[in-house]
């Protein structure tokens, strides 16, 4: 049961927990980024407002595409013709600096110009208007083109040691790293050997052994894509999974660190210890028959991102793949929302320092195009065992290679470790001053997240820094993220640092505190999942919403003859 904190009347009764004295955001340097900001195309650092976001043009299109479709989770409508760098201008010509970056998939910004040039070059025009089905028609420039990447961007060990399979987004890479590892268990189950006829038969009819009780071990807050595999390995909220069939696959307890790490390093490393004594169980119990089906891989994110920016360190997932390979399971990292290079590292994995490297590493996202890297032994003996009619696309692939010609030009790895670290320092002083609404300040790179005092309060949060020119996002129950760019620089993250400090100072705290001990700025408050009844708390309601479309759509209904005068 939860145990309730009493309601915050007013903004006196939380500043009284406050401290008398912090850092003032003026007083902490702005380092020098890795390249100079274009002042002339990007324009003004601080971004303008002209209506209320969303504004009465958005809340018109807003009327339009609800005759047509559900689209509650729409936060403006945009015009991206008139957007540029870091700033993002709706439909009624609001300019607001984005720091979440279409859901962290968008690493050079609106309308660079290395993209737009790749895009109207003669090769473009090629690949647009004949899109080759990769599997059986590949285009003669494609192996080439894989190299680059393999050369550019593959995760350590780099290059000749892994295979890349290509896909449209981030569910189907996760979805065929998936069947990658089910195909690899039962070519080792048969020692090699082809596949017998009743193999072959019983696959026809959903039967064993030829579709096999095989399953993929995930982790409570996790999530992985909305495709059926995706959805069995998903556990960050109850929205997701609802009404859909899953697999009976099974789950394992993420470590629920204590903040600040400094302060509670043994809690945390018995609380990790105790999370790999539950995986160790599970894969026991698997290679002992007990479990109803068998582990043949595992899959973790290296920052669970949708489920609330969790972090473990880097000894937690040393052991965790220690562990794959101890019960020979192939080990996924999912870094679709992680990779390239937001942490401060092209992959967060290699924070970890593996010893082994993973067998299969999926990325979707700022890559533009989505897939996986795996290891020589991953890859299937036969056709179209990992297939379908695109195979990825050689337009995004265009992309991606002027992506990487942008990181290493202007070293933009490197931009997001300094930027975040400065992002980091400075909420922290911020968590210091407005003690009782923000806390537990974490992430690596630009790839950072503060929990609030509870979800009511964080959604304030959010919808008001819209209203300021700031477009960002949430995560979990409790928590904002932040997924900038990674042309986003000091600069910037100083002038979003000065409007955030804005907002913390004007809100007051909405409601009750909703973690269980009212330590919510220690222990994460996310709605833990109990791995045997599957029970979360209330803390993700069907009704709720972020989404400033949402949070306006009580207007739709009444929108009066001036509103609807200024939409058109």
């Amino acid at each position: 049961m939860l145990r309730l904190l009493p309601r915050i009347k007013s903004r006196a009764s939380h500043t009284l927990r406050g401290f008398s004295s912090y850092p003032d955001l003026e007083s902490i340097p702005v380092p020098e980024s890795t390249f100079t900001r274009d002042k002339h195309t990007e324009g003004p650092i601080s971004p303008s407002m002209v209506t209320e976001s969303p504004g009465p043009k958005s809340l018109s299109h807003f009327k339009e595409l609800a005759a047509v479709q559900e689209c509650s989770s729409v936060h403006f409508f945009c015009d991206y013709s008139s957007s540029y760098g870091n700033y993002v201008v709706d439909a009624d010509g609001n300019r607001l600096l984005d720091v979440f970056s279409q859901i962290a998939s968008l690493p050079l910004g609106y309308n660079h110009p290395s993209i737009t040039s790749a895009l109207s070059s003669p090769e473009a025009r090629v690949i647009l208007a004949n899109r080759p089905a990769l599997g059986v028609l590949p285009n003669k420039d494609w192996p080439s083109k894989l190299d680059f990447v393999l050369r550019e961007m593959s995760p350590p060990p780099h290059g000749e040691d892994w295979d890349i399979t290509t896909m449209a987004c981030g569910s189907t890479a996760n979805e065929n790293a998936y069947k990658a590892a089910f195909i690899k268990y039962m070519d080792t189950h048969r020692d090699g050997a082809p596949p017998t006829q009743e193999d072959l038969n019983s696959s026809m009819l959903n039967a064993a052994p030829g579709c096999p009780h095989l399953s993929i071990l995930s982790f409570s807050g996790a999530f992985h894509g909305r495709t059926f595999g995706c959805l069995s390995t998903t556990r960050s909220k109850p929205i997701h999974k609802l009404d859909v069939p899953h697999f009976d696959w099974p789950m394992a307890q993420f470590p629920n660190l204590k903040y600040p790490l400094s302060r509670f390093e043994e809690d945390n490393k018995a609380e990790e210890a105790a999370c790999l004594a539950e995986v160790e169980k599970l894969l026991k119990d698997s290679a002992g028959g007990v479990l109803s089906t068998k582990i043949a891989g595992m899959i973790i994110e290296p920052i669970q991102a949708e489920g609330g920016d969790n972090h473990a360190s880097a000894d937690y997932f040393r052991k965790l793949r220690t562990l794959a390979k101890k019960y020979n399971v192939t080990f996924i990292v999912d870094e679709v929302q992680t990779g390239l290079g937001a942490t401060g590292k092209m992959w967060a994995h290699e924070h970890w320092d593996l010893e082994d490297a993973p067998d299969i590493v999926t990325f979707a996202k700022k890559a533009q195009i989505a897939g996986y890297f795996s290891s020589k032994n991953m890859r299937p003996k036969e056709g179209y065992r990992i297939f379908n009619t695109w195979m990825g696309d050689p337009a995004k692939m265009l992309m991606l290679e002027t992506i990487l010609r942008e990181y290493k030009k202007n070293n933009l790895v490197e931009n997001a470790r300094i930027t975040g670290g400065y992002i980091k320092e400075c909420l922290h002083a911020l968590q210091k001053k407005h003690q009782g609404i923000i806390g537990r300040v974490r992430g690596l790179g630009t790839f950072v997240a503060v929990t609030v005092y509870n979800t009511s309060t964080r959604d304030k949060i959010i919808y008001n820094m819209r209203q300021k020119g700031v477009e960002m996002g949430a995560c979990g129950a409790f928590s904002i993220r932040l997924r900038p760019s990674m042309m986003f620089t000091p600069e910037h993250a100083a002038e979003f640092l000065r409007i955030f400090d804005e907002a913390l100072a004007e809100v007051d705290v909405v409601g009750e505190c909703e973690s269980w001990d009212g330590d919510w700025d220690g222990v994460e408050p996310r709605n833990l999942i109990n791995t045997v009844t599957g029970e979360q708390g209330e803390f993700h309601p069907i009704s709720d919403s972020t989404d400033g479309i949402a949070i306006a759509g009580e207007y739709l209904e009444n929108m009066d003859e001036e509103i609807q005068e200024k939409a058109f």
